[in-house]
């Protein structure tokens, strides 16, 4: 696939998104680097755009440069309302353990910082900001820390990444070096990257993960 094939597939990918259909997204590729520009009113749309980007078969980094510039004056709220209503967010859900987070919000960027025991718990976080008016970024600074000093497994982590059907036969290099796990090898797609990053950061006394997974597409699959 070339580039302008390819380029051609993430533009579809991100006018198929009922959320982005009319959105005005730069796309350009080199090499399977792709790099999105362009002006949205929500950050859940910027988000949106990553996403279909990073699911195209072929891609293999994701440069983002959009901006998130609000539509109209309703869109745009002070920080004090912003914060206001990502504490409300986090208390009413039961994955946040919100007392253990700090907020900080500057002209509508929201930095999270604080110490967790799960990996999931600061998905949830970022889950529950990026819908939320007003909100331009997000830098998520909260570290994985748990109470208890569980030793992490090797061969856990593996026999979790064979377990998955996106993964299973792909042959992952694993490395514990005390609660951080290394993930090395080859993977056809972002998702599968990130999937196997999730799964890593899931393993009990995993505080950390590197993932230095190569994206590489083998474009045969596309002609079996």
């Amino acid at each position: 696939m070339n580039n302008s094939e390819l380029q051609k597939n993430v533009q579809d990918a991100i006018k198929w998104e009922p959320l982005l259909s009319s959105a005005e997204i730069g796309v350009t590729v080199l090499d399977g680097v792709v790099t999105l520009s362009g002006v949205v009113d929500k950050y859940t749309k910027k988000m949106e755009t990553e996403d279909a980007a990073k699911n195209v078969a072929g891609v293999k980094v994701v440069v983002e440069k959009i901006e998130v510039k609000f539509g109209s004056h309703s869109d745009k709220k002070e920080d004090q309302e912003i914060g206001n209503e990502i504490v409300n967010s986090f208390r009413w859900n039961w994955r946040i353990p919100n007392d253990k987070i700090k907020v900080k919000v500057e002209n509508g960027w929201i930095t999270l910082e604080g110490e967790l025991e799960r990996n999931f718990e600061k998905e949830a976080a970022n889950d529950a900001i990026k819908n939320l008016l007003g909100v331009i970024g997000v830098t998520n600074n909260i570290q994985i820390k748990a109470s208890s000093n569980e030793i992490a497994e090797k061969g856990a982590i593996e026999k979790a990444l064979k377990r998955n059907w996106s993964i299973y036969d792909h042959d992952i290099d694993v490395k514990v070096e005390g609660h951080r796990a290394v993930l090395s090898g080859t993977v056809d797609s972002w998702y599968q990257k990130e999937e196997a990053g999730r799964i890593a950061y899931n393993a009990p006394g995993i505080w950390s993960v590197e993932n230095e997974l190569v994206v590489d597409y083998d474009y045969s699959l596309l002609d079996a």
